[in-house]
């Protein structure tokens, strides 16, 4: 990446970050693992239903809701263990993608045995978790766990990074291009790069993935005008 063209890069994505006001208290919130009311099963179920690429807003929040009523406040799945032994086919009474459970269950089932509650255990993981050796952590290992699965539970754990996910490469990869720059197709390298320049224009990379997903529009109004009531749960 050449320094000559800093500047450009930091108008353009300024030009982004300000049309997002109000990202940081989100990406704070998810820094101190405190999505969902703090619900550390609701955060892996999030992750687990994201991993297949639908809708978040409109496909996995709902449900994610319908989980949180039907188990979660009734008391029958509130810790990580319980929902590393819950019922598959009772749980794909509400998403019916079996793939997404074994994900929850395999990082729940991980994660329980840690020790203390299940924040710090999230954490713990977390900070002793790196990009480079994904494939050998213990939650990279559960089947269905992808790098974007993997840097998204890092985020809700606390770590200060990015997901290489479709939006945030495209619109990345976007700002790159009108500076006249190559894109990056390499997840690994994206993340690491993306690290680089949020550093460099003066963000945190958490702020740079977040805007990502919430400047983009549906319908005539953006993400983050459209979803503004549900933003402070999630």
């Amino acid at each position: 990446m050449r320094e000559d063209n800093l500047p450009l890069l930091k108008r353009i994505v300024d030009g982004y970050m300000g049309r997002v006001s109000g990202l940081r208290e989100h990406c704070e919130r998810c820094l101190r693992s405190e999505r969902w009311g703090g619900s550390v099963v609701l955060m892996i179920v999030d992750a687990a239903f994201t991993s297949i690429g639908l809708n978040y807003f409109t496909a996995v929040v709902p449900k994610v809701e319908e989980f949180s009523r039907r188990f979660v406040e009734t008391g029958r799945l509130t810790r990580l263990r319980d929902l590393a032994v819950a019922d598959v086919e009772e749980l794909r009474s509400i998403w019916r993608n079996r793939r997404s459970w074994m994900v929850a269950k395999g990082v729940a089932s991980y994660l329980s045995t840690l020790g203390g509650d299940d924040r710090d255990a999230l954490r713990s993981w977390a900070r002793s978790s790196s990009l480079e050796n994904w494939r050998d952590d213990p939650v990279g290992k559960v089947k269905g766990v992808g790098l974007v699965t993997f840097q998204y539970l890092r985020m809700m754990g606390g770590v200060d990074t990015v997901m290489p996910d479709k939006i945030v490469k495209r619109v990345i990869n976007g700002i790159l291009l009108e500076a006249g720059l190559k894109p990056v197709e390499d997840d690994l390298e994206f993340v690491r790069m993306m690290e680089w320049l949020a550093k460099a224009c003066g963000y945190r990379p958490i702020e740079l993935c977040w805007m990502t997903w919430l400047v983009q529009p549906e319908g005539k109004r953006m993400r983050m005008e459209k979803y503004s009531a549900i933003l402070p749960k999630i």
